[in-house]
């Protein structure tokens, strides 16, 4: 439970940081890169199974 605490804390943290960047520099193509980037940690995040 602890470890699932702590990744979904360093999503936030990618998130915060991702949103900064896309924010300051207003780029079409850094946002895309953004989008993806935050979608796979996501899913890597919130998808994992207990194994």
């Amino acid at each position: 439970m602890f470890e699932r605490g702590l990744a979904i804390f360093a999503f936030i943290m990618l998130f915060g940081f991702v949103a900064i960047l896309v924010i300051k520099l207003e780029r079409l193509d850094i946002a895309v890169i953004a989008t993806i980037t935050l979608a796979l940690a996501g899913w890597d995040v919130l998808g994992r199974k207990k194994s």
